[in-house]
């Protein structure tokens, strides 16, 4: 699978502009701030239906446009598909596939295979458990689209549920004395929702952790080839759904819910341990660690949806080589050219050193060189 062409109309920094690219390795080149990023997005939310780097939808028009529109050509099992998106204030945005709408986003997931990593992705190891969810949400929502619509249906309960803890009634000083009516209302419908979730959390619950089971091998030789073996790395999953079933889970901390006024346990509470060496990576990696850590992770990633899709993912890097050293992107390069990956998207602020990598890789490459517009 790859892309054959790009046209975007009112995304971001772009007003009109169309690009044809290769089968193999595209790199965009410029100085920040020009755009580079902003064409890498644009392919991922082709194939995502969303942005990588933006939550809302109306922050990809272009400042002063009333609409976004995307168009991409891919080339898929020897047949084009035609993907377009289209935003616009107070409508609801609208995906197509060969001129047909979806009627649900979700059927699109998973279609279109792909893989970015953004110097940002560091966040993976620094930040809280959401970033660690979302990667895995995100790798095995393209595998598994039952799995995404029970994380939908998960997330859509929990959101009721979180608001029912909210309202000042079930919280207040004199709950206990409430008319029984009403006291027993409340309780039943928090049953309810405790039920419904139960079900989607134990099904999202068996995916990741069959999906780090089969993921931690292949991470860890993709991390070894990246570093030299200079390091050793662990994940570890941790989840409240290992100790017992989200039913009781949820009747036992019923009171420091009330109290708290949202809901405590439960899989949307799952985490990723990230070690280097058997200490924390976040406290202990370096800079070159930290993203040798995360490219890891996004190859390992790709190397599961290649063997399960069928069709190669679309790799996305944005400055992928900035603050690693010269034997980590030494490595990196001969992994690349080693492995049967498909089309790949590079941006990179440096021409030459882009020019001096690809002319090396022996393989099909172009580079567009991207200025502000």
């Amino acid at each position: 699978m790859h892309l054959e062409k790009l046209i975007l109309t009112h995304f971001k920094n772009y007003a009109s502009q169309n690009f044809t690219f290769c089968e193999r390795i595209n790199c965009f080149v410029g100085l920040n701030g020009t755009g580079k990023t902003n064409l890498l997005d644009a392919i991922y939310y082709l194939c995502m239906s969303k942005s990588y780097f933006l939550s809302s939808d109306l922050d990809v028009i272009l400042r002063g446009a009333d609409f976004m529109r995307l168009e991409g050509h891919f080339k898929r099992q020897n047949k084009t598909e035609k993907i377009v998106a289209k935003v616009q204030p107070r409508k609801k945005k609208v995906l197509e596939k060969n001129d047909v709408i979806y009627v649900a986003l979700s059927e699109h997931i998973g279609f279109l295979p792909v893989v970015l990593f953004a110097p940002d992705d560091t966040l993976l190891a620094k930040e809280g458990s959401e970033e660690r969810r979302r990667f895995v949400d995100t790798a095995l929502s393209q595998i598994d689209n039952q799995y995404l619509i029970n994380l939908i249906f998960y997330n859509k309960i929990l959101e009721q549920r979180n608001a029912l803890l909210k309202k000042k009634d079930i919280h207040s000083q004199d709950y206990n004395f409430q008319p029984n009516k009403s006291k027993e209302s409340t309780e039943e419908l928090l049953n309810v929702y405790d039920k419904q979730m139960s079900e989607p959390a134990h099904y999202i619950y068996e995916k990741r952790k069959d999906f780090i089971k089969q993921f931690i091998p292949i991470f860890n030789q993709v991390y070894n080839h990246i570093s030299g073996g200079q390091e050793s790395v662990k994940i570890i999953y941790q989840s409240p759904l290992i100790e017992d079933s989200l039913t009781k889970l949820l009747r036992n901390s019923r009171e420091k819910d009330r109290i708290l006024q949202r809901t405590t346990v439960g899989i949307h509470k799952d985490d990723f341990i990230f070690e280097i060496d058997e200490k924390p990576l976040k406290r202990f990696g370096s800079q070159g660690q930290l993203k040798s850590f995360v490219i890891g992770l996004k190859l390992a990633q790709f190397e599961i949806l290649r063997g399960v899709k069928k069709e190669i993912p679309i790799l996305l890097l944005d400055d992928i080589f900035d603050k690693l050293d010269d034997t980590r992107v030494a490595n990196l390069l001969q992994l690349i050219v080693n492995q049967p990956f498909g089309q790949i998207f590079i941006s990179d602020t440096h021409e030459e050193r882009i020019n001096d990598i690809v002319k090396n890789l022996n393989t099909d490459f172009k580079i567009f060189k991207i200025q502000k517009t």
